[in-house]
């Protein structure tokens, strides 16, 4: 029993295996599972039914309508009186050969009324024949707008893929320094032990101890802050991702070899492949097939038609069929029809200039984001050459203090600078992803 007790003790301790995700596989998910993306999918649905919705206006349009009316009397009435109607000649004629009691019923007034209730039912079929251009012109803008909701979906998908990115260089900054932090604790942990020999033999003073036993805590504390700030990198890039837990680890490469875009050519000529230059093009495309379709509004309009209908209003029914054409001229509406093409007229051109403005700017952006890698390589190539001279300092440091010429303190400082100079690293490096990054976003790659 004892046997089994501690074999499960020892089962329950042991750490059980974080899921482990690479970069590629952080971005996959993003892209699948972030709301922004979904969001993006859904407008170009919506796009591809407003399209098909404008492609049904080049069929005819067909109409169905009804009625029954019962009123509460008749809707028409009147008095007839026969013998008003006839001429003298007809009513003399009449005389001689009407019996007395016919003649006076021609003479007496007679009440009619009609429509108390009927039925009216009909429809009609109108094919559009001119339409100023609003069907051509609607079907093209109904394109145009499917085309830009898969530019946003590209945008979209870039800004999250940056994102992501973000986190996961964040994450990796943490766990870096946690190693730093880790190799800190092993590398006061031996300074300790050297110290309590050297304090126990009488070679060293107790105050050396303390001073280790203070930057032993102060590390202490380090590690505290970032274990918790791990958790919360863990728990946004969860998240933003949508993965299924926080207890991940990251992996990743901290070789040369992601160094190796500064050798690539770099040109700020492409800028029409961007996709946020493209989307400012379909907004002046846009802006133009609006216009012409507010000048298609004051435009007169053609279309013909069939019907059939069938109605029953003197309790008998009848049904007919009927063609037709209709014109309708908009005459009125060029009063303000024309001022209204004009403002149009003005979104073109100032969609025009914000395209060569913005285009402008990008290229700034992308000169800037070039700048910014080399600039941050350098810096990290610098935090690498002090890395190897501050763990010199911290072996001479450590050596003179054993051999008694060197004071706790400048041992305990260049333990701290060499720990510095590891973050710095880590921070450089941090950074040179984060330029490289916004490159790679400013260039649409």
């Amino acid at each position: 029993m004892k046997k089994i007790f501690i074999a499960i003790v020892t089962i329950v301790s042991l750490p059980m295996s974080a899921q482990t995700y690479n970069l590629e596989q952080i971005l996959d998910s993003a892209r699948q599972n972030n709301i922004a993306m979904r969001t993006a999918q859904h407008n170009i649905e919506a796009a591809q039914q407003q399209r098909k919705e404008a492609f049904t206006k080049y069929f005819p349009k067909v109409s169905a309508e009804g009625a029954w009316f019962n009123a509460t009397k008749d809707m028409a009435e009147m008095t007839v009186n026969p013998s008003e109607m006839l001429s003298p000649q007809v009513a003399a004629d009449l005389a001689q050969v009407l019996p007395a009691s016919a003649l006076a019923a021609l003479a007496t007034p007679t009440s009619i009324s009609m429509l108390k209730d009927g039925v009216l039912a009909g429809v009609t079929a109108v094919q559009p024949v001119f339409a100023g251009g609003q069907i051509v012109n609607g079907n093209r803008l109904a394109k145009v707008g499917e085309e830009v909701s898969r530019l946003q979906l590209q945008l979209s998908e870039n800004e999250v893929e940056k994102n992501a990115e973000q986190y996961f260089w964040t994450l990796a900054s943490l766990q870096e320094k946690m190693k730093t932090i880790q190799a800190a604790e092993e590398l006061l942990g031996d300074i300790h032990k050297d110290v309590d020999v050297a304090v126990r033999a009488g070679v060293a003073m107790p105050n050396d101890m303390l001073q280790v036993q203070l930057r032993q805590n102060e590390v202490e504390s380090q590690k505290l802050k970032l274990q918790n700030g791990l958790s919360v990198v863990r728990m946004l890039l969860s998240q933003y991702c949508g993965l299924r837990d926080t207890a991940f680890v990251i992996d990743y490469s901290v070789e040369n070899s992601q160094f190796s875009i500064l050798n690539s050519q770099f040109s700020i000529d492409n800028v029409q492949s961007l996709p946020e230059y493209q989307l400012l093009g379909k907004q002046v495309e846009a802006a133009k097939l609006q216009r012409k379709m507010t000048i298609g509004q004051n435009l007169p309009t053609v279309g013909v038609g069939v019907g059939y209908n069938y109605h029953n209003l003197f309790d008998k029914g009848r049904s007919f069929g009927m063609v037709f054409a209709t014109v309708n001229v908009p005459i009125s509406d060029w009063w303000g029809g024309s001022h209204a093409i004009k403002r149009k007229k003005i979104d073109v051109q100032k969609a025009e200039e914000q395209l060569e403005d913005n285009s402008e700017l990008l290229k700034i952006r992308m000169q800037n984001a070039w700048n910014g890698v080399q600039e941050s390589y350098q810096q990290l190539l610098l935090a690498q050459r002090s890395i190897e001279q501050a763990k010199e300092n911290l072996r001479l440091n450590r050596n003179y203090y054993q051999a008694g010429t060197s004071k706790m303190s400048d041992l305990l400082q260049a333990q701290l600078l060499y720990q510095q100079t590891q973050d710095k690293r880590t921070d450089a490096f941090s950074d040179y992803q984060n330029k490289l990054l916004e490159y790679k976003h400013s260039v649409g790659q």
